[in-house]
């Protein structure tokens, strides 16, 4: 045999032709994430700050946000809307964080079933779900009939209050933090449970000093989501909400629709957008940091 035979052939770098496939399926979302999020957003403030004047001057202009933050309706819709997002943020933590611990910890078939009923609000529409509060909560709803059966008082219904959003939102937002809250206590071992137990650490102390640090990142990850998606909601505020103050997205669709006022309402988009931004850094915080480890 020769001995160029028997010399190993150099191994093909198949990562420098890789990445040309790679950057070329990588460019389509980014093409298309700067095209239909971050260049609408760049447009909305530009249209917002770079505009005529009283005089006609185009030039550095703030006062859309000087009307905005010196209006009392703006102020009050502004405020209604954190109210409401607080709110429904620890609304969840409450409810969903008793129900991804019962499901973790639990066996047998409840379980499951109680799983399928967290879930089964991610597949009902935000318009059925709004019919369906109407008619058991509202005026003359299912509830009232079911009290006046018995000859007991009607309840003072939350629809078309701040509470009808608020009942609707969490509701609505049920499955996504009990499966983010899910995910995170995937990663408690029950070894480190069990050891803890061993030295005498009640159900208290299990949940403080055990479970809770290790879900730290999948809790602010899971309010993150549903922060984002009730500070921006429109159809659950539309249709349970109060006409007045209202939460910010029924606020822009009426400015911009029945007042017909586009600047006010871009502006109100992008004040919108400052705070869920705000929000999202916890989220991108988070995913760094689980990354970095």
């Amino acid at each position: 045999m020769d001995a160029t035979d028997a010399a190993p052939r150099p191994l093909i770098d198949t990562t420098a032709r890789r990445r040309p496939i790679g950057l070329l399926l990588v460019a389509v979302p980014v093409f298309l994430v700067a095209w239909l999020v971050i260049w609408p957003i760049i447009s909305a403030i530009l249209r917002t700050v770079w505009r005529p004047d009283a005089n006609g001057t185009v030039g550095f202009n703030l006062s859309s946000y000087v009307f905005f933050f010196s209006d009392r309706y703006s102020l009050d819709n502004l405020s209604v809307t954190l109210w409401t997002t607080i709110t429904c943020a620890a609304l969840l933590l409450l409810i969903c964080l008793p129900i991804s611990l019962y499901l973790r910890f639990s066996k047998g078939r409840l379980p499951d079933y109680v799983q399928a009923m967290a879930i089964f609000p991610m597949f009902v529409p935000s318009i059925i779900l709004s019919y369906a509060f109407i008619r058991v909560l509202g005026p003359n709803g299912m509830v009232d009939i079911l009290l006046n059966s018995v000859g007991l008082p009607k309840i003072r219904t939350p629809y078309l209050t701040p509470w009808g959003p608020v009942i609707g939102l969490v509701w609505d937002n049920i499955p996504l933090t009990v499966l983010i809250l899910l995910s995170g206590l995937g990663n408690v071992a029950n070894q480190a449970i069990e050891a803890a137990r061993d030295v005498g650490a009640n159900k208290l102390q299990v949940l403080w000093h055990i479970i809770l640090p290790r879900i730290s990142n999948s809790v602010l990850v899971a309010l993150s989501f549903a922060v984002l998606g009730i500070f921006s909601a429109f159809t659950l505020p539309y249709l349970l909400g109060p006409a007045s103050p209202e939460m910010m997205g029924p606020f822009m669709q009426r400015t911009f629709r029945e007042v017909n006022d586009p600047l006010n309402a871009i502006t109100q988009a992008v004040i919108t957008f400052g705070f869920c931004i705000v929000f999202g850094l916890f989220y991108v915080r988070s995913v760094a940091h689980n990354q970095g480890k």
